[in-house]
């Protein structure tokens, strides 16, 4: 039952060509093959970035974990002592 056949799928297309007509078609396919090409390379470029970039030690990310996480406690902590204070 879930199974689609080709005349299932030849009546979608005979209704989605009468709906948006063969130009317009053209125009979407165009279009969509155009924006996977361009996702395609900024996921081509994206990896290479990361493969040209030195790994960083483990012992740096945490320290930078750490600084961030402190930064953080600091902020709230002024901020809540500004409302405490009005």
């Amino acid at each position: 039952m879930g199974n689609i056949g080709w005349v299932q799928l030849l009546i979608v297309l005979v209704i989605v060509l009468l709906l948006f007509g063969g130009k317009r078609l053209r125009n979407l396919g165009g279009d969509l093959g155009s924006a996977i090409k361009g996702f395609k390379k900024a996921m081509d470029s994206d990896s290479d970035a990361n493969k040209d970039a030195p790994p960083q030690k483990l012992e740096q990310q945490n320290q930078q974990q750490d600084n961030t996480s402190s930064e953080t406690k600091q902020e709230t902590t002024k901020e809540h002592n500004t409302v405490n204070k009005q």
